[in-house]
């Protein structure tokens, strides 16, 4: 099979002629990477030929005016949507975390004149030629933060704000929910137009679970969040495409509304978190939901040796590959502190093992 008929049969719940495989990496172990197999420090595209993936990701670039000013002074970027991020530093690397949250406060008026990007200010020119450059692979769009919209909002209201304004209906909360899930579908839909077909599905997210149960009840997210996901999952659909959703930790206990709402695909699956061992997902929804990771970052990937990894990885197989269904991948990013020769048996695994 190609890369792209083998991401298809999966996510239609069917056995490929081996279990696809999909790649995200920190910083530290993508260099370590790149290093290990010779390629420049941007050669993305190597790097997912090299491991042997499957999906390729397609996004419009952002082209429009700057709308919200750095901080160079506090080493704070700030993007279109007015997310302020600053580099923090920990013992095998570091992130760009989230800070000052700057509507964490705002009044309703105050969230509808924050500066968000139009539809407009992006970049479809380019769309059509990359499907066509990566018509081998599955190609997505969309990802896991869209809409994301506790953590989305989280970033310019705080956590703890979000999850007030869903209980109590704030105004201002549901103001900045609705305005930029309203860009973010627009700007979909434009990147499925300009596609002409050669987008394979829609990749979607939302942040449901802590490692011990529920962020939220399933009354809540009925009331506030699954309207919102079903705008986009209508899209994809009306384009005749399979939709995965990605959700951290302990999240199955959404997954019924997932199939009602027509969702095909699961992401993310952390093996740890509650309800979300892979012989409990594959029993309880395997035939209905395809999946989409397992592989654990906080596992042997990442403490393990070797011979741990590798033995991981194939047990998560036997348990996931029976009857389809399943695309080998991380439960996240892979942290930068995996070793290399860990990840690089990881993939090997994969590629081995994956077979039907």
């Amino acid at each position: 099979m190609t890369s792209k008929e083998r991401v298809l049969t999966a996510l239609a719940g069917q056995a490929p002629d081996r279990v696809p495989i999909n790649y995200f990496g920190n910083a530290g172990i993508e260099r370590r990477l790149k290093n290990h197999f010779g390629l420049a420090e941007d050669d993305n595209e190597g790097l997912a030929r090299a491991l042997q993936v499957d999906f390729r990701a397609l996004h419009p670039p952002y082209c429009g005016p700057k709308l919200h000013a750095d901080i160079p002074e506090r080493n704070v970027l700030v993007d279109e949507w007015g997310i302020h991020r600053t580099w923090i530093e920990h013992a095998s690397g570091g992130y760009w975390d989230y800070c000052d949250f700057p509507l964490q406060n705002a009044t309703e008026a105050e969230v509808a004149e924050w500066p968000l990007p139009s539809p407009d200010d992006y970049d479809y020119t380019g769309v059509r030629e990359r499907c066509v450059r990566w018509s081998e692979f599955g190609v997505y769009t969309g990802g896991a933060g869209t809409p994301d919209i506790i953590n989305g909002n989280g970033m310019l209201r705080t956590m703890e704000q979000t999850l007030v304004d869903l209980f109590t209906d704030d105004p201002a909360g549901l103001r900045l929910m609705r305005r930029r899930a309203e860009i973010q579908l627009e700007i979909l839909r434009r990147t499925l137009e300009a596609a002409r077909g050669g987008i394979d599905f829609i990749w979607l997210g939302e942040d449901l679970g802590t490692q011990i149960g529920p962020t939220i009840s399933l009354e809540l997210y009925r009331r506030q969040l699954r309207p919102v996901h079903q705008l986009f999952v209508d899209l994809a659909k009306s384009f005749g495409l399979p939709v995965m959703i990605h959700s951290c930790g302990s999240s199955s206990w959404a997954f019924e509304d997932f199939i009602a709402m027509g969702i095909n695909a699961v992401d993310t699956l952390q093996p740890e978190a509650a309800n979300m061992a892979p012989a409990y997902l594959k029993a309880r929804f395997g035939g209905r939901l395809a999946f989409h990771g397992c592989i654990s970052t906080a596992g042997p990937v990442a403490y393990g040796t070797v011979d741990e990894v590798q033995a991981y990885c194939r047990n998560t197989l036997e348990i996931m590959k029976p009857g389809g269904g399943y695309c080998f991948a991380p439960t996240h990013a892979l942290q930068d502190n995996s070793p290399t020769e860990n990840v690089l048996a990881m993939y090997a695994t994969a590629r081995d093992a994956g077979w039907y």
